[in-house]
Order: C-alpha cells, then structure tokens, then sequence
C-alpha cells in the first residue's frame, strides 16, 4: 500500500511502514512539513496514497468537499506512544482492505476501528 504520513504522526511510522513492504513517505521527508492540509490532501489523492494523521480537520475538508479519494487513516482519543499506534495501525491493516481503506476514512481509537466509505454525505 501507498501512505502519506502526516506532520501529527512521527516520522517513524513512515519507516516502520517501509520495513514492511509499503511505500510510505512522512511529509517533513518530501517539503510538506508547512504544507495546508488541502495541499496534503492533495498529493495524496495525486498519487493514490492514503494518509495516516491524527488531525481531525481531514475528515472535515472531505466532508464538505464531497471527495472519494483520498482514504484517511485518523487517529482520535488522546497522545498514543510510536509502539500503541504501531499495534493499532497493524490492526486496522489486518482487518480493513486496501481497497476499502483507499476510498474511506478510517477512525481508530484505543476501543475501536471504524470505518465510514467516502464521500461523506
């Protein structure tokens, strides 16, 4: 899979992404560390990479944008160490598709994964 790592998720994940067998890029690692999130988005889309953030003003420019791409991968529920969100986000890799995680916002919180398809309406 393809990933863009937001400035909110540590660089780290991008490699630990890496050493998995994804192409991941952190955005300080490509000139997006000041970029707006619509320029994320953006590049994302571009280039068919979900990204991975725990902004939550993500789902919100999809929202009002009506967009099915790009998929979204949100943090939610508080400051998670670099290994919690490791676990959490190989759980969602285990149990949500590639296809479906493309075209979708996936909210993950230390309770649960959820999963909402885009476009918002």
């Amino acid at each position: 899979m393809k990933f863009l790592v937001d400035m909110s998720i540590s660089p780290r994940m991008a490699a630990w992404l890496k050493d998995r067998g994804h192409d991941a890029l952190h955005a300080s690692s490509v000139g997006l560390e000041r970029a707006t999130d619509r320029e994320l988005l953006d590049r994302a889309a571009n280039e068919a990479r979900i990204v991975i953030t725990a902004d939550t003003d993500f789902p919100h420019i999809l929202a009002l944008s009506g967009e099915a791409t790009p998929g979204i991968i949100l943090f939610r529920g508080g400051d998670y160490s670099d290994q919690e969100t490791r676990q959490l986000l190989e759980q969602v890799l285990e149990a949500v598709s590639e296809t479906s995680l493309a075209k979708s916002i996936c909210v993950v919180d230390r309770r649960r994964i959820r999963v909402r398809p885009l476009p918002l309406r």
